[in-house]
Formats: C-alpha cells, structure tokens, sequence
C-alpha cells in the first residue's frame, strides 16, 4: 500500500492540460495526454495513476469524464485496473526511433546534366492564355471521365502536328495520351508482353532507366544492340530473338548519331518479317542545328512502328504529357493498360496543350528556343576545343546535349570524379552499356546552363584533367 500511494502522488504530478474553448471533448483530452505521457515515457509501466475521483477535482471535471478516459485507454492496452481501484500503466514506452543519418549529397555548382529543357523559358503566359480560355469553352463532359485514350482535342491537334512536321501517319483514334515517355513505354511494354513478347531489344549505350527496367520488371529478356556512327547495327539485330526494339533513330541517346535511310529499312524489313514491334522514341527530333529534318519511322510504316513522343524535352517535364500513335492492332490494348494504370490523364492540361498547339505557340516556343540552344552548344563545342582540344565531340547537329571521346589517357571514372570534387557534374557514358565496356567518353547536356557558367565549368573540367594528367 505505501509503494502504491507513492506511485500515486509521482503519477499525480502529471500535468494534464484541458482546453475547454476546443471543440474536443474533455474526455478524449485526458486520453491524448495520458496517452502521449505514457508514450514518452513520463509514466512508466506499473506506475498508479491518480484516483478518478482525485483527477477529477484536479481538473475540475466530473468524475465520469476521467472514468470514461481511463476505461477507453484500458480497452486500448496502455492502462490496467488493479484490485481496490487502482489504475495502472500497462505498457513501457517504445523506445525513439533512432534514424541514420543520410548522407549529405553534394549538389554540383555547374552541372552538366542531359536531358533538361530549360523551364526558365517555359511559356507562361501563352500556356495560361490556353489553360484560361479551354476552362471557360470547354464542354461540360470534358470534365467527366473521359476516354483512356485522351481527349479528342489533343488527339486530333497532335496527330495533325506529328503528320505536319514529322512526317508521320498518325491517326486519332489510334493515339493514346500519357504521362510522359517513362508511363508511355511502360503502356506499351505491358500491352505487348500480356500478348506473348519475351525479348525486348534496345540500343548499346542507351538510357536503362526507363525501357530496360521495365521490360525486367515483366519478366522480359533484355538484349542490348550495338551502335556505331549509323545507329543501330542491323546485323546484330537479326541474330537477336526480339519480339520488339526501342530506337532513337532522330538523335540516338547518347551517342547522337542519325539512323541512316539504309538501316531504316532493314529493320522496318526485320519488324515485318519476325512480326516484331518497333518503338520510336522521337528523342530530341524537334532540336537540330546542321542537317535538315529527318522524318519519323512511324510514317513509313505506321502498322509496325510505335511513335512515342512527349513534352518534357520541349516544354516541361513538370506538365507530365506524352502520346504514343501506336498499330491500330495495339490500341485497343494499350488504352487498357492506360485504363489500369491511372484512368486517364488530367483532362485539362490535354485540352490545354491542344489549344496550345492549335494556335500555333507550340511552333513558335521552338522557333524561339532552337537558336538558344544552339548558341549555348556552340559556345561548348568552342570552349572544348579551346581548353581541351584532345577530346573529340560527336552527336552535335541536334538535340540538347553531346558526347565528347576521351583521349586514351584518360578514363571517364577518373574524370568524372575530378570534376566533381571542382564541382563540376558531368556524366560518363560507361555507366549505359550493356554489354561491357567501350570507348570512354562523357555526356554534356548544355540546355539548361548560361554561356558564362558553360565556359566556367568547361575551365573547372580542364584543370580537374590537368592535375590527373599531373598525377
């Protein structure tokens, strides 16, 4: 009895805060801060908490509040009632968390890195012209669920684009809208694995973020196929048993190099005669500086080709739009897994990007940009020759980013982490192949940075190769 009225003056200094101006009822406030008091450990397990009656002139509550608090947290495990009316903690406090540290990752002060568009020159106030007038004219079904497909504004102004400008043969009814490239691919890899694809064969070096890791994912073999100045070697294609083939014939990722017409062909001949799918990542098409446009497989043959493009390269990649013009023999198919996968995407920001391209600002943001990025590249290509002449650039008549060899001297791991102790982040193209290692070389994406910080950071890099050259 003496230990239980100690514990019970220890348990009585508790304090118990009661807001009464809250809308919580008084009751479920003496649970919350017992509860949390037991949680942190201010009451420990086998300690008596203060008779109800005694807490409740405390509090000046009535003894029915404290007894319906004690009795909900005695039927939730903290609290247990001992014979002659002592209440009792039940439960020893967990133990904090303890959370390991992160590392601390050290952002790069000029960064090199592909793949961006610089949203700095998004067009806000053409996109919020489109976004303003489609909410006030839109019909009122747009705003329902619509069609896994897309909605048919965007279908029809991106099929009319693609055909205009890329030569393509896209129809409507056989384009699906999605969220970006990443969720597009995913669509079609899931659609032709559920009808019996195994084996999805993709460039040597290219991106494995998306396709590779995907088509693994299902369940699906994975090849890599060389790439030499002309893209893809067909060859090595033809010894493959690829069900499908993901390209980037305009501006292959990351080499740069343009699919020639001649292997255009054969492997629109190989897709025909194995019943094989070709999967078009229109990368970087809309971007070209010293050659004239080349056309989109798809258009040569539109029941064989997949055409996947998106506008995270041209706009944003925050607006999370892509579209695929598919095989009208795989649309039924790939709306279904868009049906599985979210529903559809947002209905306004299609209607938008519609408007969009339908008054023209699509045209002309790229008609803007195009000398932009071409001025920062030759502004590269000019400060690598400069300052580190040994090394060799290919891939520079489009897109938003180039490769440049290593001289025998050096290998790109070692660059790589030069750079970056001078601050400096820049990519080494090893890290993309498949099928072992290769030419040393480094990938420079320039789209997003100044010409100052372009020939600031190419200075950083060529004192970085110096001291190993040094060493």
């Amino acid at each position: 009895m003496k230990s239980s009225r100690a514990n019970s003056a220890i348990a009585g200094e508790l304090l118990l805060e009661l807001q009464r101006d809250r809308p919580v009822p008084l009751h479920r406030q003496i649970e919350a801060g017992i509860r949390d008091a037991i949680r942190t450990g201010r009451l420990r397990q086998g300690m008596a908490l203060p008779p109800s009656r005694t807490l409740a002139a405390d509090l000046s509550v009535s003894r029915g509040v404290v007894v319906e608090a004690y009795q909900q947290l005695t039927a939730e495990g903290y609290l247990t009632s001992q014979g002659g009316g002592y209440t009792q903690v039940a439960i020893e406090p967990r133990p904090a968390a303890t959370e390991t540290p992160r590392p601390v990752k050290t952002e790069p002060r000029i960064d090199f890195g592909y793949g961006r568009a610089d949203v700095s020159n998004f067009p806000r106030t053409a996109w919020l012209r489109s976004i303003r007038q489609v909410v006030t004219e839109a019909p009122s079904d747009r705003f329902g669920y619509i069609s896994p497909r897309g909605v048919p504004e965007l279908r029809e102004a991106l099929s009319g684009y693609l055909n205009r400008v890329r030569g393509a043969d896209a129809r409507p009814d056989d384009m699906v809208i999605c969220n970006g490239y990443g969720q597009g691919i995913a669509l079609v890899l899931q659609a032709i694995q559920s009808r019996g694809a195994r084996c999805l064969a993709v460039e040597d070096p290219s991106s494995l973020d998306d396709a590779v890791l995907l088509a693994q994912n299902l369940g699906m073999d994975v090849v890599g196929v060389p790439v030499g100045d002309d893209g893809l070697d067909v060859d090595a294609l033809e010894r493959t048993a690829a069900d499908a083939i993901v390209l980037t014939p305009s501006h292959q990722w990351p080499l740069g190099g343009v699919l020639s017409a001649e292997s255009r062909s054969a492997i629109l001949d190989w897709a025909e005669r194995h019943g094989s799918l070709v999967i078009e990542d229109d990368y970087d098409a809309e971007y070209r500086y010293d050659r004239s446009p080349i056309g989109a497989m798809q258009g040569l043959a539109p029941d064989h080709v997949v055409y996947a493009g998106s506008a995270s390269k041209t706009l944003a990649p925050g607006l999370r739009i892509g579209w695929l013009a598919v095989p009208h023999h795989l649309a039924d198919a790939i709306a279904y897994a868009k049906i599985l996968a979210d529903r559809g995407s947002p209905a306004i920001d299609q209607m938008a990007f519609a408007n969009f391209l339908e008054r023209g600002e699509f045209d002309r943001h790229l008609r803007r940009m195009r000398p932009v990025y071409r001025h920062r590249r030759d502004v590269l290509l000019a400060e690598l020759g400069k300052r580190l002449p040994d090394f060799e650039p290919i891939g520079i008549s489009a897109g938003i980013h180039l490769v440049a060899w290593l001289p025998a001297d050096l290998d790109e791991e070692s660059v790589v982490a030069a750079a970056a102790d001078r601050g400096v982040g820049v990519s080494g193209v090893r890290p993309y192949r498949l099928n072992g290692p290769g030419r040393d070389g480094l990938i420079f994406g320039y789209s997003s940075l100044g010409e100052r910080s372009i020939a600031e950071g190419i200075g950083l890099l060529a004192a970085a190769v110096a001291e190993l050259r040094a060493a």
